[in-house]
């Protein structure tokens, strides 16, 4: 096989540019064949970007039977992320989902084990994996430069969207349609990147505000406060309603502290560590010699284009995945936790009570007051998906 060719399932924002970054032969080894929208307009769209040489499905089904590509790429509302997973895989497809894994880990656990299943090969679009800068920082942590964690901070409020941003799409920023605000459209990189280089944490306090910025329905602000099972703390804050925002991502260890910010990485490097020099300082007053160090970032952050690359050279050569697709419901968990923490008013353990982050959810979509609604997410009469 010396090509593979790619359907892109959902031709919305993403799902165009990424069958544009196919079309225009951006990712070698990989051609797009077919797209598949429900929506009429956007097949207009495609026959007129890529003419008849790409095939144009209706329906997820159409393009499974039509046997037209080898590979699907999801790129859909969050809901459907887990279904048609499912159903590419089970059809013989290797595939790649968009960005969150879903809404709720319930189903994102069954799209896992169906993956774990497979002969093909599952990922997701956790670009942010491809930037240099967040992989130095995780080489570095695993090599032990820091030492045992001992906090986490991270601040990304530059998530800011006007109204209007919301006003676009109808599924956007609803229970029912979106399953989330902020955290589930916004930050599911930053909460892959924080669980990929930190590990994931052991219980769960958040604050939330809902429509506080918007007129929208899910969370616009959230506060977030976690721990981890070696007794390190973190916290994590987002919102859409700041400008300017900030995106500071702070890592406090035993010898010492790593900042992320404006694109470069900053390591406060102890000649000695804290623990050690606690141990054997005697002088009341002091603090461990402290080194400011510029850490260099070397290599190319290929985003988008990159994460492709990976998954064409996986279902080709072997290469193993940057961002396996099972690894989506971690970052999951974390955003599914500080929902069910603000929802309930308290600590949430983890593993995460699966069940009652799902029931609360259908909670918040059957009590709903907004009148945006989607026509892409259906509830049924027993309140099941």
């Amino acid at each position: 096989m010396e090509n593979i060719r790619i359907a892109v399932i959902g031709i919305g924002n993403m799902g165009s540019f990424h069958a544009r970054q196919l079309f225009d032969h951006h990712v070698p080894n990989a051609e797009l064949s077919a797209i598949c929208d429900v929506n009429s307009e956007r097949l207009d769209w495609a026959k007129q970007t890529f003419g008849d040489r790409v095939k144009r499905f209706e329906t997820p089904e159409q393009l499974f039977a039509a046997k037209a590509c080898d590979a699907i790429f999801i790129a859909t509302p969050h809901y459907d992320h887990p279904s048609l997973a499912i159903q590419a895989l089970q059809a013989g497809y290797h595939t790649l989902i968009e960005k969150p894994a879903g809404v709720y880990t319930k189903a994102v656990r069954e799209m896992n084990q169906v993956a774990e299943q497979s002969d093909k090969v599952f990922g997701i679009m956790y670009n942010q994996r491809t930037n240099p800068l967040y992989q130095k920082v995780k080489d570095l942590i695993e090599s032990d430069e820091l030492g045992q964690i001992k906090r986490t901070n991270w601040i990304i409020t530059d998530w800011y969207r006007p109204q209007s941003y919301y006003d676009a799409g109808s599924w956007r920023a609803t229970w029912r349609g979106e399953g989330g605000g902020v955290l589930l459209n916004q930050d599911p990189h930053q909460l892959d990147l924080w669980q990929w280089i930190c590990g994931m944490p052991k219980r769960v306090r958040s604050f939330m505000s809902f429509g506080k910025y918007r007129d929208i329905e899910v969370e616009d602000d959230v506060t977030a406060y976690v721990e981890y099972e070696n007794g390190a703390t973190g916290l994590f804050v987002t919102s859409i309603g700041e400008a300017p925002g900030t995106n500071r991502f702070e890592i406090s260890g035993d010898k010492g502290k790593m900042v992320i910010e404006n694109g470069k990485l900053t390591f406060w490097r102890l000649r000695t560590s804290e623990s050690q020099f606690n141990q054997e300082f005697k002088g009341g007053f002091g603090s461990p010699e402290c080194w400011k160090c510029d850490i260099p970032i070397h290599g190319e952050n290929e985003q988008h284009v990159g994460i492709l690359k990976n998954w064409v050279n996986a279902i080709l050569n072997g290469t193993p995945l940057l961002a396996p697709g099972v690894e989506g419901i971690n970052g999951l968990t974390i955003s599914n936790a500080m929902h069910l923490s603000a929802w309930t008013d308290g600590w949430v353990e983890l593993p995460l009570d699966e069940a009652l982050f799902y029931e609360k959810l259908k909670e918040q979509i059957v009590n709903s007051t907004f009148t945006k609604t989607s026509e892409n997410v259906t509830l049924d009469v027993d309140g099941t998906y």
